[in-house]
């Protein structure tokens, strides 16, 4: 089977083409001229360049890249591309939303509709959703999205074109959102493994708060599981371990596998996080340098409950997690320390 993979050299990405190659596929990685092509070394990647912010550029990029197809269409196509941090509000609906329709667009437009395409969208599609009484109810698939950030706006805008794709056009799409992804070359969460490693962990609000997560080989187990199972186009999926966790969990397991005997727990009120993030925002865009703490990343941190519903995935997909979060923790700060070791070298 041929499989074109967007995002590839992204942290997600990159184990869709590690998993991609594992089963045999061949395999089309789809890059951008300055990609880091480090996690995608393998000699069976066919790499080529998309430029997702013009439809009538990604057309011809990909009428080119047709005649090396068989069958002139690629058989799976994994939408993986997107932006999590930018400078602008705007930029998130050009990168998440106005690329996706291009893609799309582009795809129907050359003939090369795949046999199923797989968005990767997010939980943040939903925003805060149950937190008014307690305990936190998981977020179902019948909930209405409010989304709070402007990236699971953009998210949002995307899923609701490539529904519409469906119902119009037959487009074969399933979308699957994750929550929190850790692992391995993700860096966001490894922000956190720094500050414990010189012995603060940092936290902010003073309700409950109920966490999820999902590893990243996990995430790729239900790219392929939608990629494959039939009779599923047109559906939406969240992905997590099943599992709900206290806001120290993630960092209590962190200190324990990196080895530190204390930590300073610092809890702070949302008001600071929220001048914290305004200011660091306002930096970030007079020095032209996107931040990871920008709004968006306040309402995420300020969001009470990130429970979801798994069982749709559990029951149509047969998606059974195998990463607990302390077995995953503990392999994320394996390569953490790796890491760590060879930039001192």
């Amino acid at each position: 089977m041929t499989i074109l993979i967007t995002g590839a050299s992204g942290f997600i990405g990159s184990f869709i083409v590690e998993e991609a190659l594992r089963q045999g596929h061949e395999v089309w990685a789809a890059i951008r001229p300055t990609s880091s092509r480090r996690y995608l070394r393998d000699g069976r990647i066919h790499f080529l360049e998309l430029d997702f912010s013009s439809a009538e550029i990604l057309s011809r990029q990909l009428r080119e890249a047709r005649p090396l197809l068989p069958g002139g269409r690629w058989d799976y196509v994994v939408h993986a591309a997107g932006a999590t941090k930018c400078l602008h509000r705007e930029d998130f609906f050009r990168a998440n939303t106005a690329g996706t329709e291009n893609l799309v667009w582009s795809l129907v437009g050359e003939g090369m509709t795949p046999r199923r395409f797989v968005f990767l969208s997010s939980l943040s599609v939903f925003g805060a959703v149950r937190e008014k009484e307690l305990p936190y109810a998981p977020i179902r698939l019948t909930d209405t999205p409010r989304p709070n950030t402007a990236y699971g706006q953009s998210k949002l805008q995307a899923e609701q074109f490539l529904m519409h794709m469906h119902q119009m056009h037959r487009f074969p799409v399933v979308i699957l959102r994750p929550t929190g992804v850790y692992g391995p070359r993700e860096r966001d969460y490894m922000l956190m493994a720094k500050s414990i490693m010189q012995h603060i962990d940092f936290s902010v609000g003073f309700r409950r708060q109920d966490i999820t997560f999902i590893y990243v080989r996990d995430v790729v187990s239900a790219v392929f599981l939608a990629l494959e199972t039939p009779g599923v186009e047109g559906k939406a999926y969240f992905l997590s371990d099943g599992e709900v966790y206290s806001s120290r969990r993630f960092s209590d397991l962190l200190q324990q596998y990196l080895g530190q005997r204390w930590v300073l727990h610092l809890k702070s009120p949302l008001w600071l996080l929220r001048l914290i993030c305004t200011l660091s925002g306002m930096l970030s865009r007079w020095r032209g340098v996107p931040t990871t703490l920008n709004m968006d990343k306040y309402h995420i941190l300020s969001q009470r409950n990130w429970q979801c519903d798994i069982e749709p995935t559990r029951r149509d997909l047969g998606f059974a997690p195998q990463w607990p979060l302390e077995k995953g923790v503990r392999e994320t700060v394996e390569w953490y320390l790796s890491e760590s070791t060879n930039k001192k070298k």
